[in-house]
C-alpha cells in the first residue's frame, strides 16, 4: 500500500502520541450520550487541523460522514462504518476512509453533500441517518478543506457498495477507535518538509477459521479526523 507521496506509511516509524489521555468507557458514546454532546457543544481546540500542503493546489471544498453504527448484532457497542478504496483510482487508492467527496454546488449544505456522497459510495440511504453535527474543518495536503459529519446510522440500515469507488466496507469498534494505546503518531521528512500522521491498525478477526484475520490500516486523514473525535468526546466527558 503506497500513498501519494511514494511510500507505504506503514514503514515509517511510529511512537505513542505525547499526554496521559485516557481511554473512554462506552458510557462516554452511548446515543444518548452522542446526542447531548453535540446539541451542546463545549469550547475545544482539534488536535490535528492540517496536512503539510503537496504543491500550490486551489482548495476545494469537501465533506466525510463519520457514521456511528448502533448494531447490537456486533455487540452492544457501536462502531464506525469506513470503507476500503479500489485500487485503480487516481487519488488515495486502496486506502481506507469515511464515505465522502466534494461538495457540489446542488448540495445545500456539507450535511446534504455527506449524505449525498454516503448514498452514492455504499448505498447508505439517508432515512436510516441522524445527523448529529460537524466537527471542525480538516485540510488535506491535496487543498481539501474536509467538513467531518457525525451521524448515527440505524442497526436495520444496509449498504450496496459502489464496485468502482469501493472495495470493501466493514466496521471498527468506536471503544477501540476511542483508544488512545491504537493510536500511533508517525513523522517523516522529505524535501525538508516534517509530516506527520496518526494511524491506528486494527486487527479485524472472524469467528469462522475460513476467515483469516485482516489489518485494516487507518491512516491519514481519516486517523488525523478520528483523533479529534476522540479528543472533543475526552473535552465533552471532562466536564
Amino acid at each position: 500500500m503506497k500513498s501519494s507521496l511514494g511510500f507505504d506509511p506503514r514503514d515509517i516509524p511510529w511512537t505513542r502520541p505525547s499526554g496521559e489521555w485516557p481511554a473512554l468507557s462506552p458510557d462516554d458514546f452511548t446515543a444518548d450520550r452522542l446526542k447531548a454532546v453535540f446539541k451542546n457543544p463545549i469550547a475545544w481546540s482539534p488536535e490535528v487541523k492540517r496536512e503539510p500542503t503537496l504543491g500550490q493546489r486551489p482548495s476545494k471544498a469537501a465533506a466525510v460522514l463519520i457514521p456511528i453504527v448502533l448494531r447490537g448484532d456486533l455487540g452492544s457497542a457501536p462502531h464506525i462504518l469506513l470503507t476500503q478504496r479500489t485500487m485503480h483510482l487516481s487519488s488515495h487508492a486502496g486506502q481506507i476512509a469515511f464515505p465522502g467527496g466534494k461538495v457540489d454546488a446542488e448540495d445545500a449544505n456539507v450535511e446534504a453533500a455527506a449524505l449525498r456522497e454516503a448514498q452514492e459510495e455504499v448505498g447508505l440511504a439517508p432515512h436510516f441517518i441522524e445527523v448529529l453535527g460537524t466537527m471542525p474543518e480538516y485540510i488535506t495536503g491535496t487543498a481539501f478543506h474536509i467538513t467531518p459529519v457525525v451521524a448515527l446510522v440505524s442497526p436495520e440500515h444496509d449498504v450496496t457498495p459502489n464496485s468502482f469507488e469501493v472495495e470493501d466496507v466493514f466496521e471498527v469498534p468506536l471503544a477501540f477507535l476511542m483508544n488512545p494505546a491504537n493510536h500511533r503518531l508517525h513523522a517523516w521528512e522529505r524535501d525538508g518538509v516534517l509530516r506527520q500522521w496518526y494511524s491506528m491498525p486494527y486487527i479485524e478477526t472472524h469467528a469462522s477459521d475460513k476467515s483469516p484475520s485482516k489489518e485494516r490500516f487507518i491512516w491519514g486523514a481519516t486517523a488525523g479526523m478520528i483523533r479529534n473525535l476522540y479528543r472533543f468526546l475526552l473535552a465533552a466527558n471532562s466536564l
